[in-house]
This record gives C-alpha cells, structure tokens and sequence, in this order.
C-alpha cells in the first residue's frame, strides 16, 4: 500500500514539473506587450452575382384577394415598409449592407404574403414561379449552347 502511494507521488510530481516546464516560459513574458491577436483565416470575398436590369417579376400580380387577405398583406407592407425605413436611415450600415437588408426585407415579405394565400392561390403563384424559372433556364441554355 505504501509503495503505492510513493508511485502515485511520483507521477504527479513528475506531471507538475511538466506543467511548469511548459507554463513557466509564459510567465516570464514582459506585461507590457499585449498578447498577440490570434492569426484570422483568410476569407475568400463572396461571389458577386450578376446584377439584373429588370426586377423580379410580380407573381401575386392578377390574384383576387378577400378583404381580410387585403387587410393582412397591407399589414405586412407596413410592417417591411418600416424596416426598409429604418434600414435606410441606419448610418452605421454601409450601402452594401443596406442593399442586403431590402432584399432580405423583399424575400421576408413575399414569404409572408405566400403564407396568407389560399391554397388555390398558393399553387397558382408556383406553377407562374416555375414557369417563370423554365423560361430563364431555357433562355440560358439557348444563349450557352454553341452555335
């Protein structure tokens, strides 16, 4: 039991005097000198996309709402009218950024007024969405494949 115990002291000794050896060199460092910023990984810049000319077509353009569908879609204009506003008046955020804001307001707000629509009306807005997304893969394929 007593041998035991002598091992065990050992090796605890043995893993201290480790700790310290490594620990120590840290210790000694002039205060003076902050403590070096850890290197940041290089980012590569984001894909830019290729701006179009033409905005993004109306889907719910022709759709024939009931009254409360009118009152809850003028609701959420509101609400993403308020937010670009507040957006555009943010002095801290630079055009980059605000631009990122209106269209991720835009996408909020045509997902909620998705949401609001009939089931019917829901359909119609993708099939005119999808048609739509054709169209412009097959515009894409004529302009691609060689002459």
């Amino acid at each position: 039991m007593r041998m035991s115990k002598n091992r065990f002291a050992k090796g605890v000794a043995v893993a201290a005097g480790f700790l310290f050896l490594f620990a120590a060199p840290g210790l000694t460092r002039p205060q003076s000198s902050p403590p070096s910023p850890a290197p940041t990984p290089h980012k590569a810049p984001p894909v830019a996309r290729p701006k179009k000319d033409t905005p993004p077509p109306d889907y719910f353009a022709g759709l024939q709402y009931t009254d409360e569908q009118k009152a809850r879609i003028d609701q959420i204009h509101q609400d993403m009218k308020s937010r670009m506003d507040a957006a555009a008046t943010n002095e801290k955020l630079t055009a980059e950024q605000k631009s990122a804001m209106f269209a991720g307001y835009q996408r909020m707000e045509r997902s909620q007024v998705f949401k609001v629509l009939t089931t019917q009306q829901q359909k119609e807005v993708l099939r005119r969405a999808r048609a739509r997304q054709a169209a412009e893969q097959a515009e894409q394929n004529k302009q691609s494949s060689p002459k």
